[in-house]
């Protein structure tokens, strides 16, 4: 009778199981963190009701098309030292304020809506606070006023920044 070269070791001390428990232990704790990530930053762009979303656009294209019909322009400036916004407003239209929105595509948190009030020595000029200096970088420019009970709507994508003009309207 031969006896058998092969020696039987335990299982824990063989490469393989630890390689393969190695594997499964990896895609648990990346799964749970995956889990805990979405759970504690739910997704903030997804519109729940489309249809309410959709209105909405077609509001905004026809406040566009009011602004478009009066012929109004504008020209933004930040300035940092004094912390003001400035509005220069051509058209057909100087109502007493106007609201800007200085909206984060993606960030709503860094939204700033600033009141824009007339100034009554120089005609077309508007002036609001800023409230802090978080309104530097890619943003949507949205300038809202009233002409006879309708609102109409100058509205731009920029990278805005201190000092430099901001265009709105056509050009």
């Amino acid at each position: 009778m031969q006896q058998s070269d092969q020696t039987k070791s335990t299982w824990y001390k063989e490469p393989w199981v630890w390689f393969i428990l190695g594997l499964l232990s990896t895609s648990v704790v990346l799964g749970l963190s995956l889990l805990f990530i979405s759970l504690k930053n739910p997704p903030s762009l997804v519109v729940d009701n489309y249809y309410d979303a959709g209105k909405g656009i077609n509001r905004s294209l026809e406040r566009e098309s009011l602004a478009t019909s009066l012929k109004i322009q504008a020209e933004l400036t930040l300035d940092q030292e004094r912390g003001e916004a400035l509005l220069t407003l051509e058209g057909e239209s100087q109502p007493p304020y106007l609201e800007l929105t200085l909206i984060s595509p993606t960030q709503p948190e860094r939204d700033r809506r600033i009141v824009l009030q007339a100034l009554p020595d120089q005609p077309g000029l508007y002036r609001g606070l800023l409230a802090d200096d978080d309104v530097t970088g890619r943003r949507m420019v949205e300038v809202l006023g009233k002409e006879q009970e309708a609102t109409w709507r100058l509205f731009e994508e920029e990278n805005v920044t201190f000092s430099s003009k901001i265009l709105l309207g056509e050009e």
